[in-house]
């Protein structure tokens, strides 16, 4: 049974992943119009009226904004915690005929033939998650938007085919780049996003070494740079003799080559 996985997009100005097995289709987060999202889902081969489910980590914008684009649509489950549901307001969607599920961090759920499981993790939203999918033995697990990487939350990503990371910004491009003091700040604090020194240090002190695939993900377009981020991450990979696995870079303006597992 396969698992197909493709990053559409991913960055500042808008994340969705898809994720194929026999019996689903779903995204995790909608960040971009549904149009770009269907062009997207065009350029892998997909259909982009064939979406079964959406999974939401958190409310901000470049991960939440398509979802009412989506929902006047497409007849989608669009599932997420009460925090998310309240902080957008999404009681108030026009569906057609879709609906919202609310699904509490830390109890598992089904879609046809994939288990899911959302996890909290420390980002500055109302009850964010990301979530770790399974079926047929193939787990993947995509955590971005995440300040820290504390072993509770490392714990759920063991025995992943494929991680999907945040990679965010390179420390020093972020010191002395343009943005402010405060948002600096909040970028590298424990509710912020990860840096390449910290997806590097995860990979040398906390991944067991279980994924053929390691995916770089929501790169800042101002802080870092697609082979800054390869070389630390690959450095990484190669002090722990992991060297064979593979390491893709995902791109804000088109969508990753899928991955099938």
């Amino acid at each position: 049974m396969a698992v197909t996985v493709s990053v559409l997009g991913s960055g500042s100005r808008g994340n969705a992943t898809f994720v194929r097995t026999d019996g689903v289709r779903l995204l995790i987060d909608a960040g971009m119009s549904r149009k770009e999202i269907a062009k997207r889902l065009e350029a892998i081969g997909e259909d982009p009226d064939g979406i079964d489910a959406v999974l939401v980590t958190h409310e901000h914008n470049d991960h939440a904004g398509g979802l009412k684009t989506l929902f006047k649509d497409l007849p989608i489950r669009v599932f997420m915690t009460w925090g998310t549901i309240r902080a957008l307001d999404a009681g108030d969607y026009e569906l057609s005929g879709g609906s919202i599920v609310p699904v509490p961090p830390g109890v598992p759920f089904r879609i046809n033939d994939i288990e899911i499981m959302p996890f909290s993790v420390p980002h500055d939203a109302a009850q964010p998650v990301a979530f770790s999918l399974e079926c047929g033995g193939v787990k993947v697990s995509q955590l971005t938007d995440v300040g820290c990487l504390p072993d509770h939350v490392a714990d759920r990503l063991r025995g992943s085919r494929m991680l999907i990371l945040e990679s965010n910004h390179d420390l020093e491009m972020l010191r002395v780049g343009p943005y402010p003091w405060t948002l600096k700040q909040r970028l590298m604090g424990r509710y912020g996003h990860l840096s390449n020194t910290a997806v590097a240090r995860f990979i040398r002190e906390q991944y067991d070494g279980a994924a053929d695939h390691v995916v770089l993900a929501h790169l800042s377009a101002k802080n870092n740079h697609p082979e800054i981020a390869r070389q630390e991450a690959a450095c990484a990979l190669r002090d722990r003799g992991l060297s064979t696995v593979r390491l893709t870079i995902t791109s804000q303006d088109e969508p990753m080559h899928p991955i099938r597992l």
